[in-house]
């Protein structure tokens, strides 16, 4: 593991060596293998709550990680939906979560403020991530520890607005007062240094982590990523305001297709976009079919490589980074 470069209020609140954040992926991407690995490299990585639907799944979960960290302190991603019954089942994740001490939360989807007290209860850090700064200053009015701001170059729903990184870092630190993480195409440690110099406490990355030995899914897929080059990133599902940033492969198409006529009949995309294609898909490398989230930060992923790897090659673009701008510095 690199020795730290950056003391930020987030190394500091999540007690980690370096601010890197690893998003939740779905579904059950972001698993405790793969979680366990970011946290031991020196991160903060999420399990995917909603991969595990059965209770005891996510508790097993939780657990094993715990013990492949050694006890370090690792985070869950729960999604906050409006759907049927998605209430009940939000609750009885908390309660898991409170029960096995998880350290933080990614929360994201809707507002956060229903679970906002049984996870202060329990000691629970909230980081809410949002896709633009209005949404932020409403989190953290609700008094949740850290706000994520991805830009449209997130991977998986970047929101609506279409607005960058670049633009989101310095209007976000202006105007939000607590620890503040930036997403969306992020992949290099110069950007980790940019970011920083811009205000932000930390970076979220997820796109650039797909390659990653400890992910299981196929070998097939990852080398797919390696050989992109980031251009075949897409945002689809604009007809139903639900952007989904993808691999342009046959399913986004048909999506793209049907968004062009102007649907908004969920069930036109229903054979698209469920998840069982998406879930065969990382299974087999088979990526012809499903909502594969995909940003164009791919053309960053050289290789396949170790989570700890892939950090201390970000660390030390950083360095550089660093280093560079201190020969640029003018000397009068």
């Amino acid at each position: 593991m690199r020795g730290a470069l950056f003391k930020t209020r987030i190394t500091e609140m999540l007690g980690i060596r370096h601010p890197i954040l690893c998003g939740g992926m779905g579904p059950s991407v972001s698993d405790a293998n793969y979680v366990a690995a970011v946290v031991n490299a020196g991160g903060m990585g999420f399990i995917v709550a909603a991969g595990f639907p059965d209770p005891e799944e996510l508790r097993e979960q939780l657990r094993e990680c715990r013990k492949l960290t050694s006890g370090k302190g690792f985070g869950v991603n729960l999604y906050i939906s409006g759907q049927d019954r998605a209430t009940e089942r939000l609750q009885e994740q908390v309660k898991i979560l409170s029960e096995e001490e998880v350290l933080c939360v990614e929360t994201s989807g809707g507002s956060p403020a229903g679970v906002l007290p049984a996870l202060r209860e329990a000691g629970i850090k909230v980081l809410h991530k949002v896709p633009a700064v209005r949404y932020a200053r409403s989190a953290a009015r609700l008094g949740v520890d850290a706000v994520i701001v991805v830009g449209n170059d997130s991977a998986g729903h970047p929101g609506t607005y279409g607005i960058s990184s670049m633009v989101q870092a310095p209007h976000a630190s202006k105007e939000i007062a607590i620890p503040l993480v930036i997403g969306g195409g992020i992949g290099t440690g110069r950007q980790l240094a940019a970011t920083l110099m811009m205000g932000a406490d930390a970076i979220l990355m997820g796109s650039r982590m797909l390659v990653s030995e400890e992910l299981w899914i196929h070998h097939r897929y990852k080398e797919l990523l390696v050989q992109s080059d980031g251009t075949d990133s897409v945002v689809v599902k604009t007809g139903l305001r639900q952007h989904h940033r993808v691999l342009n492969n046959e399913s986004a198409k048909a999506v793209a297709a049907l968004d062009a006529t102007g649907a908004s009949d969920f069930e036109q995309y229903r054979p698209h976009v469920m998840g069982k294609l998406t879930t065969q898909a990382y299974l087999t490398g088979d990526s012809r079919t499903g909502m594969l989230d995909y940003g164009p930060s791919v053309v960053f992923a050289n290789s396949v490589q170790p989570v700890d790897a892939i950090f201390d090659e970000v660390l030390d673009d950083a360095q550089q980074a660093m280093s560079r701008l201190e020969e640029l510095r003018s000397r009068y």
